[in-house]
């Protein structure tokens, strides 16, 4: 498609400046750029198209970036991106220093708050519209949130709060699951228009302050109004919670009427108290099926959340191995948890499966389809899911919680006081453990050793590839009385053998996958491989290493580090975590109180957050490749 407006928007100035027919053109284009754009070098696709409208109508409406923005997630932000003078750089998107893939404050001044978690909009915005207040400030402040994201706790936390606030305050709710039937809508619709009209509300706030002022039957004439008025609308529209949470709640109107858009945000822009615009949308729209009878729409739009790159052949990574441990191409960690879930439900009727709303990301598709009724997907609600395994915990189950490691971080209370405290015997699955790539530093699971390690009576393993994944799941299924978390990164297992046998294995226990004299290195999860690639690059140089394979972060193998005090002059840890508080911490506390008087040195992560970028252009810009690491063990040694 020919691009004849956007390519001209330096700013959403620029759209103000449009007739409506050329802002429908634009709409048009943004959606065939996106599509064309993304397809070709990967990223989030169906949330920004669910979206173009309404980025379209809010820059339009509201004068950003004085009116401030705040958008959940940043899936739906690619549009956003567009109008705010990014196109020239648009195709750098989530690439190694190009664009992020989320919204980024660093990055423009359109992005006011950034996001790669959910349901953070509505608490956000609550904080910058009393910071308005505060500082004596005149601007409009909107939240937009999908209706994924207002299944998270804080979403209503947000919403509680800035009810009670009661000060100018927009939250619109994309909704992008909720049908309705043609005569409803319609007639939702209709009462849309009429009451958020300001004539209507200019009426209607004038005869409320002259009823105030009546000297006889202030209070019932005052209740009889809002009764009524209510009434209506409990019989119209679907938002009588919010109007008791101390919202004037208006919608639901069609996402991709841009003119009803336009018209609805001119409308309620400048009303003094919190507002909430519900509007349907489809996501992926222009791309995906709209067939929601078969659920084609729901698979595509799934399908097409985030998609690869054309020319990305292969899902896993490769990684260079010791010739002592096979190559394979081995199936991604996310691939092999699914596999291995099934088999254990095959084999024990007493275990579940648990999610926060990622029930593709974590590999849990197979496992819900085989066992449904023993499959949860509690949505976006990560606090909630380990305390309900907690729960399932205490009767006897044995849940399974399958998170993303950067999103456990958002139950770490529920972790300490509603599992470990309690020693129930939750298992936790964390994946993208370490570099998650191009979404960045909102998904690098780079804390988790860190905030994992120091809960009392927790066991942290991390497994070097899918074989000692099935080994280190089945253990945790056999420990009655701890939790028991184990990460692993988005790469490949490495090596997995379907056909193999679960084995139990001690707890604490290392490794030894190499022998050596002079050196220790001591590696977490497939960073063992890396290990053993330096180890082989240091024998030529006469150093000879031992490479040891740290499956179990916590406990340590202390029994190994009393025996290596007296044989190693030097100790090196890598870890793909944050060295800050991770397992080098561990061991080097560990070396310093007992007494050893060797080098140390931890590698891993820095002490500050990472950018986005593909998986192995990150490790490589860390120093975490065999080749840096090789360089770096050799100039300490020398």
């Amino acid at each position: 498609m020919q691009l004849k407006y956007l390519p001209k928007i330096k700013s959403p100035k620029d759209l103000r400046d449009y007739k409506t027919d050329e802002l429908l053109e634009l709409c048009k284009e943004i959606r065939s750029y996106t599509i064309d754009t993304i397809t070709e070098i990967g990223g989030h696709l169906a949330p920004t198209l669910g979206v173009v409208e309404l980025s379209v109508a809010l820059h339009y409406v509201f004068n950003t970036p004085k009116d401030k923005l705040i958008w959940d997630v940043g899936h739906q932000g690619y549009a956003h991106k567009l109008l705010t003078g990014r196109f020239n750089d648009f195709k750098s998107i989530r690439k190694f220093n190009g664009l992020s893939g989320f919204l980024k404050r660093s990055e423009s001044e359109y992005d006011v708050i950034g996001a790669g978690h959910a349901s953070t909009s509505i608490s956000a915005a609550l904080g910058i519209a009393e910071a308005r207040r505060q500082k004596g400030k005149d601007f409009r402040v909107a939240a937009i949130i999908g209706d994924g994201s207002m299944t998270g706790g804080l979403a209503f936390e947000g919403i509680n709060n800035a009810g009670h606030l009661g000060k100018q305050f927009l939250v619109i709710l994309n909704d992008n699951e909720m049908s309705i039937s043609p005569n409803v809508g319609a007639i939702s619709r209709y009462f849309t228009r009429l009451i958020s009209n300001p004539l209507y509300n200019r009426i209607r706030n004038e005869f409320w302050d002259m009823t105030g002022k009546l000297p006889i039957a202030k209070s019932k004439t005052r209740t009889l109004i809002k009764k009524i008025e209510e009434s209506l609308k409990g019989l119209l529209v679907p938002g009588i919670l919010f109007d008791e949470l101390g919202f004037r709640y208006f919608g639901p109107i069609d996402g991709h009427d841009l003119n009803e858009l336009v018209n609805t945000l001119n409308n309620i822009k400048d009303i003094q108290n919190p507002v909430l615009l519900h509007i349907l949308t489809k996501k992926g729209k222009g791309m995906v099926s709209l067939d929601m009878e078969n659920r084609e729409y729901h698979d595509d739009a799934v399908k097409f959340h985030a998609v690869k790159p054309n020319n990305n052949k292969k899902l896993s990574e490769k990684i260079e191995t010791e010739k002592v441990i096979e190559k394979t191409d081995a199936p991604i960690f996310q691939d092999v948890f699914g596999k291995l879930v099934c088999e254990i439900a095959q084999n024990r009727n007493d275990t579940v499966c648990i999610t926060a709303a990622m029930r593709e990301g974590t590999g849990l598709v197979p496992y819900s389809k085989k066992f449904p009724d023993r499959y949860y997907d509690v949505g976006i609600a990560e606090g909630h899911a380990v305390t309900f395994a907690s729960g399932l915990a205490s009767q006897g189950t044995r849940p399974i919680v399958a998170i993303y490691s950067t999103f456990l971080q958002r139950a770490y209370d529920h972790i300490i006081h509603d599992c470990a405290i309690q020693h129930l015997p939750v298992v936790f699955c964390l994946d993208r453990s370490g570099i998650a790539g191009e979404d960045g530093p909102t998904h690098h699971g780079s804390l988790d050793l860190s905030y994992l390690r120091c809960i009392q009576d927790l066991i942290l393993v991390a497994p070097k590839n899918g074989n000692e994944f099935r080994h280190l799941l089945h253990t945790a299924l056999n420990v009655l009385d701890k939790p028991f978390a184990i990460r692993y990164p988005k790469a490949s297992s490495i090596r997995f053998d379907e056909s193999g046998q679960m084995e139990l294995l001690p707890i604490g226990s290392w490794e030894i996958c190499k022998d050596g004299a002079d050196v220790a290195i001591l590696a977490v999860g497939p960073m063992v491989y890396t290990a053993l690639d330096v180890a082989k690059k240091l024998i030529s140089f006469g150093i000879d290493c031992e490479v040891v394979n740290c499956r179990f972060i916590k406990p340590m193998d202390t029994s190994y580090l009393k025996n290596g005090i007296s044989k190693f002059s030097t100790f090196i840890t890598l870890e793909e975590s944050n060295i800050s508080g991770g397992f080098g911490d561990g061991v080097s506390s560990w070396l310093l109180e007992n007494g050893y008087k060797g080098k140390m040195k931890r590698i891993g992560l820095p002490d500050s957050f990472v950018q986005h970028g593909s998986r192995n252009e990150i490790i490589e810009s860390l120093g975490l490749d065999a080749d840096s690491i090789f360089k770096l063990i050799k100039s300490i040694l020398n």
